[in-house]
């Protein structure tokens, strides 16, 4: 996706990104269960830019609360629905538990591999926003910041690795591989 221009630009500044933290506070708050709280936020600028455009809104926090509301609802019913989150965090898949038996240790390795190969398989910008992103614990804002990028880039292209990264992952769940 393009870059904002100037207008929406300084539409997102004045409208949006003010409430960004409250925001991601209150999702925290509310649903303490969801995961990539800070992704619910960013698909909500994304869904408040996109209805701006089409008529202007006339209460922009309202819509971006609500929006963002529908979002977290949707991520507890899907991860409630599949059990469990294939793309958990990888300090979470606890691969190095002592007490657990050599065939879910030989799972939990294999899960692992083929996480890294999906971010592996990203195309070369979107897998380094990826990785600032998951591995290196940054904000959006900054790799925004460091790699003289929009805010708004960066949350499309980690939409792209989220997105790309399930597939992968898909496939080797439908092939019975994991």
């Amino acid at each position: 996706m393009p870059p904002l221009d100037p207008d929406q630009d300084l539409w997102f500044k004045t409208h949006l990104l003010p409430h960004g933290e409250i925001l991601e506070a209150w999702l925290r708050r509310r649903f303490p269960n969801v995961r990539d709280v800070e992704d619910i936020v960013q698909e909500s600028y994304m869904k408040a830019l996109a209805a701006n455009d089409k008529s202007r809104l006339r209460t922009p926090k309202s819509f971006l609360f609500t929006t963002a509301r529908n979002q977290a609802i949707n991520a507890s019913k899907r991860a409630e629905i599949r059990g469990e989150n294939v793309l958990a965090k990888i300090e979470d898949l606890d691969v190095l538990d002592t007490e657990s038996d050599v065939a879910e240790e030989v799972a939990q390795k294999q899960e692992l591999e083929i996480l890294e190969q999906a971010i592996e398989s990203l195309p070369a910008r979107c897998r380094e926003i990826f990785k600032l992103r998951k591995v290196q614990g940054l904000s959006q804002q900054e790799i925004a910041e460091k790699l003289g990028l929009s805010v708004f880039t960066v949350y499309h292209q980690l939409s792209i690795g989220f997105d790309k990264c399930a597939e992968y992952v898909e496939r080797f769940q439908k092939e019975g591989q994991i």
